[in-house]
């Protein structure tokens, strides 16, 4: 008799990932001709510098990379934090303080191993917003926390205060993440907000995850960060992590290259976790990111191209779903009623596909899915591309 293997059931509690269960919905492969904006992944072209460092770098393909990235690599990091948000010499130590990691869905997800231990003997909470990365969800479930799905403060296209939880609830959180410019609806956190995030994981004793993937995708003005609230109160970087890639920034997905900084001891601990099975940067990966974070000019550029379609959104769609332009990045969260139903028109009459809000969010007990009547579209190709799915967007589905 052959005996099956033993899974983990904490693996029956998470639902598929959003874009199985989109699969699963609309049924079939996408066709060649299809418009897929239902996945974040930037279709403009990336720098040429990319290709070119890489290339002039190809000698050290036969190297294994340090765990910790090169000297390069997190200097270069460090200089754009100080350049970026007025940080005083010294808040980031390139040695202590950065870590490489392959992109940052890695990082967000093997943190909760780090740091979600048990809390006064009961079992930890690891906060997130609602809605939310589903990442989130599945870090904190198989580090055998629970998670605690946290609302915005003013309905679902708002920003969640995890300050204003009851103290019993914040004196059982391990980890807390915060997105800002928020996927799926791209609001921002403001300084006020995230000075009282980061105060309440020092008065509580939990990691504060900043998730800020779309930092440099933003609309009228750059969003403010955790790393400058913590210049700002002059206490270090002491229970804040934050996590950014090039992969929006760059248009690079595929080099699959963030970084991680923040509080030494934290960092110190999830180097370790990491040492053992996380995937180091290759070495010519790393002096091209090096090159991408030492370099703007790429960055205006993309930010051009993105306002240039929120003002074709803002004209085609105009009141209509709910319309707003997102702060940052470069989704749009659209009210159409019901997610699914409105995905399954798009596919079937349009041959566009899209993310239905509802697998960006938790069921709320009062308030059903706060994602449900909504869809995500993302405006990830070129401007003529955009409009024609935006225009086909409004043909099928009205408003």
């Amino acid at each position: 008799m052959i005996l099956q293997p033993h899974l983990d059931d904490r693996l029956d509690t998470l639902p598929d990932y959003p874009f199985a269960r989109l699969a699963k919905l609309l049924g079939g492969a996408p066709a060649s001709d299809t418009i897929v904006m239902s996945i974040g992944e930037p279709q403009h072209a990336p720098p040429a510098l990319v290709a070119e460092t890489v290339a002039a770098n190809a000698h050290l393909w036969g190297k294994y990379p340090p765990a910790n990235g090169p000297a390069d690599f997190r200097q270069a990091v460090a200089d754009w934090a100080a350049r970026r948000y007025g940080l005083p010499a010294g808040l980031i130590d390139p040695e202590r303080s950065i870590l490489p990691v392959a992109g940052t869905r890695e990082a967000l997800y093997l943190i909760a191993q780090a740091v979600c231990g048990d809390r006064g003997g009961k079992r930890p909470l690891v906060l997130l917003p609602n809605p939310f990365y589903q990442v989130y969800a599945g870090a904190a479930v198989m580090a055998g926390a629970e998670p605690v799905f946290v609302p915005g403060q003013d309905g679902s296209v708002s920003q969640p205060d995890f300050s204003a939880l009851p103290a019993e609830a914040l004196e059982r959180t391990a980890l807390a993440y915060l997105c800002s410019p928020a996927n799926p609806q791209g609001t921002v956190a403001d300084a006020a907000l995230l000075e009282r995030s980061v105060k309440a994981a020092r008065r509580y004793g939990f990691v504060l995850a900043a998730d800020e993937c779309y930092s440099e995708i933003w609309d009228k003005a750059p969003p403010p960060g955790v790393l400058g609230t913590c210049a700002a109160l002059g206490e270090g970087l002491a229970n804040v992590l934050v996590f950014n890639s090039l992969s929006k920034r760059s248009n690079v997905p595929g080099l699959r290259s963030g970084f991680v900084a923040g509080d030494e001891t934290v960092i110190r601990a999830f180097s370790r976790l990491r040492s053992y099975g996380g995937a180091a940067m290759p070495l010519p990966v790393a002096a091209a990111a090096a090159a991408l974070w030492r370099d703007e000019s790429h960055v205006e550029k993309t930010r051009d191209l993105y306002r240039a379609k929120l003002d074709l959104a803002e004209a085609i769609l105009g009141r209509r779903f709910g319309f707003y332009r997102p702060a940052g990045g470069f989704f749009l969260w659209l009210d159409v009623g019901d997610g699914e139903a409105a995905a399954i028109r798009l596919w079937r009459e349009a041959n566009i596909r899209v993310l239905p809000g509802a697998y960006l969010a938790a069921e709320d007990s009062e308030d059903g899915n706060p994602g449900g009547r909504f869809i995500r579209v993302a405006l990830v190709h070129d401007l003529a591309t955009t409009e024609i799915a935006l225009r086909r967007i409004v043909a099928v589905l009205g408003g």
